[in-house]
């Protein structure tokens, strides 16, 4: 006995893949739309993989042709695609969206980038509930265009029951954007220090495996809703160094902190570091759904770390992971000179 028909945008990448796996395993008849129609293997046989362009409406609107009973968006992003998904609210039963946690903002409507205060202190609660204000919505960066599409979905009210998840830092295999290369790399080249700057801080992260559970169990109870989506826990920045030291069987490395903002481009400034932490409330997600996360960061480290040294094994890193190194360049990521200068000055070898 099936659960229900569910079609799923954006199949091939990071959240499709675990998605697709969880809700085909929990009996739903689904549809894995991307760009070229792949199959993961670790997909039962009965999914059906179909090659869509959602950015073409047309298209779009055949992949749902009657309908389905649960549509999940890995992909959408700003009011265009909220527009392209409510112009077939009459063929959706419910909708699973993902959005970011990047949303959020303080009390003057400062994102992540420039919320707090000049004592040092955050300035918004923690952890962060789903009532925290958002920044404005618009087309300006990644964080408004979100704020724009979660307005025009929860705008439609009972016409289209929408759960939207404002997920974490997303990790685990096939992401595009792995933060953890920066401590798997140095293990890998034998960099004993690990220069961090706001080393305790800690940034909210949720495995796919996690964020694919949230996504089974918002299928099961439509609804219209915002959720945080996360690990249970939120490690700190050099939680996670130690912790990729025991996966890979290195010693434990020596950490320098740095007090505040990294002191040179290269310099202690890893994808995890922040001048404040960012940890979510998973009560609405706990209350609402009955979420129990089914792994925890370290946990699922390993075959993240396996995955990663595997794929960068004697290829440049950049290549394989152009939207990383478009974010974090090389001398920013992997700056050894600039680090090895500024121990020196300290006495210190890198």
């Amino acid at each position: 006995m099936t659960s229900g028909s569910a079609v799923v945008i954006g199949a091939s990448g990071q959240i499709g893949r675990a998605a697709v796996r969880a809700l085909a395993r929990d009996g739903w008849e689904v549809r894995a739309a991307s760009r070229r129609g792949g199959r993961d293997d670790s997909w039962p046989e009965e999914v059906r993989p179909v090659a869509v362009d959602r950015e073409d409406d047309a298209a779009l609107a055949g992949l749902l042709g009657d309908g389905c009973d649960v549509l999940l968006d890995c992909v959408a992003y700003g009011a265009q695609h909220a527009q392209q998904l409510t112009a077939l609210a009459d063929r959706i039963g419910s909708a699973v969206v993902i959005s970011s946690g990047s949303v959020y903002a303080d009390g003057q409507g400062r994102g992540f980038a420039t919320m707090g205060e000049p004592d040092g202190a955050p300035a918004y609660p923690l952890p962060l509930p789903e009532s925290q204000p958002t920044v404005p919505p618009g087309d300006e960066d990644y964080c408004t265009r979100k704020a724009a599409l979660e307005q025009a979905l929860l705008a439609q009210g009972e016409r289209l029951p929408v759960t939207l998840l404002r997920a974490g830092a997303i990790h685990g295999p096939y992401s595009p954007l792995p933060r953890e290369l920066y401590f798997v790399k140095r293990v890998l080249d034998g960099r004993r220090v690990r220069v961090l700057a706001y080393g305790d801080s800690s940034f909210h992260p949720v495995h796919v495996d996690n964020l694919a559970e949230l996504v089974r169990l918002a299928a099961r109870r439509p609804g219209t809703r915002v959720l945080n989506a996360g690990d249970p826990q939120a490690p700190t920045v050099a939680g996670i160094s130690a912790a990729v030291d025991a996966v890979m069987g290195a010693p434990r490395s020596e950490v320098v902190a740095v007090d505040g903002a990294p002191p040179s481009p290269g310099v202690g400034d890893t994808p995890w570091s922040g001048p404040h932490p960012i940890v979510y409330d998973l009560a609405a997600a706990e209350r609402e759904l009955g979420y129990r996360a089914v792994t925890t960061y370290e946990e699922s480290l390993p075959e993240t770390v396996r995955w990663l040294t595997d794929r960068v094994k004697g290829r440049n890193w950049w290549e394989v992971f152009p939207m990383l190194a478009g974010v974090y360049p090389d001398e920013k990521l992997f700056g050894y000179a600039a680090e090895d200068r500024w121990l020196a000055e300290r006495g210190r070898q890198g």
